[in-house]
């Protein structure tokens, strides 16, 4: 028994893996001829291999939380 007051802890294993989505940067670029061009805005403070996500009114980087609004 333990001294009172204490909680019994119970060790329950490993948790499980959750498989997350991928990221499908190929879908980010459109091949024209020789040419590769951007699809979607790259975010300034990141630098050109991350993209800014479209929303309903702003664009948004998941990294560094820079956020641009659209203006209607």
């Amino acid at each position: 028994m333990g001294k009172k007051g204490q909680k019994k802890v119970v060790k329950k294993g490993k948790k499980k893996k959750k498989n997350k989505k991928t990221s499908e940067k190929w879908k980010q670029y459109k091949l024209e001829g020789n040419k590769v061009s951007r699809l979607k805005k790259p975010c300034p403070r990141c630098g050109p291999g991350i993209f800014l996500s479209n929303h309903k009114d702003r664009l948004f980087c998941g990294k560094c939380h820079y956020t641009e609004y659209i203006k209607k």
